[in-house]
């Protein structure tokens, strides 16, 4: 597999780093999605920043000209509501931004509850001194952790902004606690349901995204073709020191999505 793509019917985009920078699209990103919808390839954007719902994700899209419905946007949040549901969680405390709170109180899950059963913590972009001053003593009492998604960082022109990996560490050095389980990506499960909804192949799906160890891992837990742009985070210097047999080695390396189908 090269960076023709050729036999692939369906690419799941990551966003930040991959499609967009911070307020700017990157360069030929948008002759990238021509050149999908021109040769008949399926593309879903599929994101662990849960910063955002899915409606301000359209939004979003939309202000770069980008169309897409709901059914197209695949976020960790989905992941992580898909967890809660089967853990029975209807009571929390939440760690997260007012999007993330209205998809999670659109579904019954109480989001500031006096009693919660689990501390939830996504990235949240809103982050207030008493929602992670509760939250530290609600895990003091005991209360379970769960995460969004694993990232360290997200993406921005200006460098790496702390993202849920980072308010992590923060929780760690103040409570001792770590979560019992984190949602997102590199799970597989975050691109297979999609796939088995869609009746597709996933050797003949591709991941394409700026980080080696939730993109890439993902797609090879997946069994899909991992596809690392060089436009966000992870570098070449990362990639040459992965260890050998690593999850994280990408099947294809370009500069940017503009790369690729060409």
């Amino acid at each position: 597999m090269d960076a023709t793509l050729d036999g692939i019917e369906a690419v799941f985009l990551d966003l930040d780093g991959t499609i967009y920078l911070g307020g700017e699209l990157i360069p030929g990103a948008m002759e990238f999605l021509a050149r999908c919808d021109e040769r008949g390839v399926a593309r879903y954007f599929l994101s662990n920043n849960s910063s955002r719902s899915v409606t301000q994700y359209l939004k979003k899209l939309e202000r770069f000209g980008i169309p897409a419905v709901e059914e197209d946007v695949l976020l960790s949040t989905h992941d992580l509501l898909a967890w809660l549901k089967k853990e029975a969680i209807t009571e929390t405390w939440l760690i997260g931004t007012e999007g993330m709170r209205e998809m999670m109180e659109e579904v019954g899950i109480a989001t500031r509850s006096a009693s919660p059963q689990y501390v939830v913590l996504g990235y949240d972009t809103e982050i207030n001194y008493e929602k992670i001053a509760t939250g530290s003593i609600h895990l003091h009492a005991g209360v379970p952790l769960v995460a969004s998604h694993p990232d360290m960082v997200c993406p921005s022109p200006d460098g790496g902004l702390p993202d849920v990996g980072a308010y992590l560490a923060m929780l760690k050095v103040t409570t001792g606690v770590d979560p019992v389980h984190i949602t997102g990506k590199p799970n597989a499960g975050m691109i297979l349901h999609k796939i088995e909804a869609l009746g597709l192949d996933p050797a003949k799906c591709a991941m394409v995204g700026d980080r080696l160890y939730t993109d890439i891992a993902m797609a090879t837990r997946a069994g899909c073709v991992g596809v690392l742009v060089l436009s966000g985070e992870a570098t070449m210097s990362d990639v040459e020191s992965l260890p050998t047999g690593a999850e994280q080695h990408p099947t294809v390396i370009v500069g940017s999505v503009d790369n690729l189908l060409r």
